[in-house]
């Protein structure tokens, strides 16, 4: 009977390619965010959802928030979108459980095995909420600037 043997070093670090890949790809971006300032009017076009609409989307001031935080001015990052800086550590989160999948020749994708449906869920009605509150004349202080 053939057996596969333990995974080798090759093997594991060819299984890296797609998170390695990601990180590069989002390092590329950053880069480009910290050098191409989103806070100059029109530098990376207009959210479409404001400009048909008036309404603030849950990413408007995303963008401007990166750019806060690669100049290390977390609070402004804050103003600009609050949602950002938990999603970027869920996204750290989940990225380092991937790694550690491929690394370990687990089959997944990027999500890690403790995030179920509920947590999906539970993600989509925050950031509805968070869209609807921010609309709203009580959540004024949830608008980017």
């Amino acid at each position: 009977m053939y057996s596969a043997g333990p995974v080798t070093t090759t093997v594991r670090w060819r299984a890296l390619g797609a998170p390695a890949l990601t990180a590069g790809l989002l390092a590329g971006a950053t880069t480009l965010l910290h050098f191409r300032d989103p806070h100059v009017s029109g530098s990376y076009g207009i959210c479409p959802l404001y400009a048909l609409t008036g309404y603030w989307c849950p990413g408007c001031g995303g963008l401007r928030a990166m750019h806060n935080l690669t100049e290390g001015h977390v609070l402004d990052a804050v103003h600009s979108n609050v949602l950002l800086l938990p999603l970027l550590l869920t996204f750290a989160v989940c990225w380092v459980a991937w790694t550690r999948r491929a690394w370990r020749g687990v089959s997944g994708g990027i999500l890690p095995s403790f995030v179920g449906p509920r947590a999906t869920w539970a993600l989509l009605a925050l950031v509805a909420g968070f869209t609807v509150l921010r609309n709203t004349p009580w959540g004024t202080w949830l608008a980017p600037v």
